[in-house]
């Protein structure tokens, strides 16, 4: 993906847009492969960069949902499990299974969830990473050995999938532009085109690195802007009611040593009646996560006090080594763009459905909001089918049950760090090779090196700083300090593949060292 290439593309396209698609998250991406994939011109446009927003900062896992089986939503752990089943199928360089322990310190857990998990099971059917089952104390103990023992009676074993949510959503686009679409990030939808008929004919995209204005006709424009969802109608239809309530989770990421063996601890059931995780990641451990309603969203959420230390709390409950704020490497936070139901209560978000909405204005504005990182795809086609309706295209059917995502690669695990890229790994090994300064690790806590950051900018669209270290790698999420320390060779590296100057660095490090200044846990303020 070549941002120069891409823009050119936009310029000088005189025929209207099948569709146009507002929003560069998992939903979006998922709409431009779907659109794409069957034949018709699409274009995607990102106000910031792609994943900014939600789809950078979930909890990392692909899962058909266990809580929503104990609430009676069937209907949505099978289409989820299913959709999990694919994910690996068609993405197995970025989605791999995780065992997951549920920790039993009462007599009736072991066959309450026992019988929960098997039903888990039967509902994946033949698309199951594997059987749970109920385990010994001392079997419970060799998968978490760092779990605490007092009380221990033993534990649930069941399997569900992880991810890395930026990664697939980067080969998610990349395999749109290889379907023929075009993409397009700092690329800000400012206003909504309408006919004589009142009915939206296409969008105003201020490309904002020029601030050059652009006229983009569409037979249909989708909505798929996630948490900003009600900003997009109010350009069409200004008196409209909001669709979203949304709600900001946070995440807390320690070293491995809390973790020391392969599999994650799930807790059904926490004190504000949430599940909470704590998942290997990334050489990493990540617990989260909160439920907190908010008032609107933004795209760099603060974490609450009383969230850092409710997760703390939780997590002394089940770690034999409790985590302390000092052992915070960072904290990232994400908003939930959950759908309001009728007569709902927005004060309780936990309790709001994670099914997605399709709902088309009078304006003619189709909109596709909720659902989950899972079902991103089933959620694609059902938004697709729907533009391709309204539109009047093509009759064409959907093709990603079996599309391979763009890297696709069986053993990833033999690439080493790498192995993320999929096929493209390779590229970048040969990249380094050409240069040796670029095999240069850009901080002795993590992984990445100087060739990353080249490639982020030549394939994948990178523009700052931020860009890099939060999302084409993951230094930002991982360890906020090394990556505040990774800033100037970044910049400097970014500026020369740019062509950008040395002020241009110095502001992008500025801005970015503020940026990750949030993900720091700093210490905690002092009760008066």
């Amino acid at each position: 993906m070549n941002r120069e290439r891409m823009l050119a593309k936009v310029k000088d396209r005189t025929e209207p847009w099948d569709i146009v698609v507002i929003g560069g998250g998992a939903t979006g991406a998922g709409v431009a492969v779907d659109a794409a994939s069957r034949g018709y011109d699409v274009l995607l446009v990102e106000r910031e960069d792609f994943g900014k927003g939600t789809s950078s900062r979930s909890t990392k896992l692909v899962h058909g949902g266990v809580r929503y089986l104990e609430q009676g939503n069937v209907s949505l752990v099978m289409e989820a499990l299913k959709e999990r089943g694919l994910l690996r199928q068609n993405a197995p360089h970025l989605v791999h299974d995780l065992q997951f322990v549920v920790p039993n310190y009462s007599w009736w857990e072991a066959p309450f969830y026992g019988i929960g998990l098997k039903v888990y099971d039967l509902l994946a059917g033949k698309y199951g990473f594997g059987k749970s089952k109920i385990l010994s104390r001392e079997d419970t103990l060799q998968r978490l050995p760092t779990l605490q023992q007092d009380g221990l009676r033993g534990g649930v074993v069941y399997h569900d999938g992880q991810f890395d949510d930026t990664r697939l959503l980067t080969h998610i686009l990349a395999t749109a532009v290889d379907q023929g679409a075009t993409v397009l990030n700092y690329a800000s939808a400012v206003e909504v085109l309408k006919g004589d008929d009142g009915f939206v004919k296409g969008v105003v995209v201020e490309e904002r690195e020029s601030g050059e204005k652009l006229n983009l006709a569409a037979k249909v424009v989708v909505n798929a802007t996630g948490i900003f969802t009600d900003e997009v109608r109010r350009m069409a239809q200004p008196e409209v009611k909001s669709m979203v309530s949304p709600s900001q989770g946070i995440h807390l990421v320690f070293e491995s040593s809390f973790l020391r063996a392969g599999a994650a601890i799930m807790v059904p059931h926490t004190s504000d009646g949430r599940v909470m995780f704590a998942i290997p990641w990334h050489g990493h451990t990540v617990v989260g996560t909160t439920d907190t309603p908010i008032a609107a969203p933004s795209y760099e959420p603060l974490p609450l006090e009383e969230e850092i230390q409710f997760i703390l709390d939780t997590a002394k409950l089940y770690l034999s080594r409790p985590p302390q704020r000092e052992d915070i490497l960072s904290i990232y936070v994400g908003i939930r763009p959950l759908v309001k139901a009728a007569g709902s209560d927005a004060s309780k978000t936990s309790a709001l459905s994670r099914d997605h909405t399709i709902h088309i204005d009078d304006s003619g504005l189709l909109t596709i909001v909720g659902g989950k990182w899972t079902t991103y795809r089933h959620m694609a086609e059902d938004a697709v089918n729907h533009a391709a309706t309204l539109g009047d295209l093509k009759e064409s059917p959907c093709v990603t049950f079996n599309l391979h995502i763009h890297g696709f690669y069986e053993h990833p695990e033999t690439l080493g760090w790498l192995g993320v890229y999929g096929s493209d790994a390779a590229k970048i090994k040969a990249l380094a090779d050409s240069n040796p300064d670029l095999y240069h690790r850009l901080h002795p806590d993590l992984p990445y090196i100087a060739a990353e950051v080249v490639w982020a900018a030549r394939e994948e669209m990178a523009r700052t700083v931020d860009d890099v270290l939060a999302r084409r790698t993951r230094a930002l999420l991982l360890n906020a300090k090394a990556a505040i320390a990774m800033a100037p060779e970044v910049a400097r590296i970014l500026a020369a593949e740019l062509q950008r100057d040395g002020a241009w660095a110095e502001e992008q490090v500025a801005s970015f060292t503020a940026l990750a200044a949030q993900y720091v846990a700093g210490p905690a303020p002092q009760k008066v």
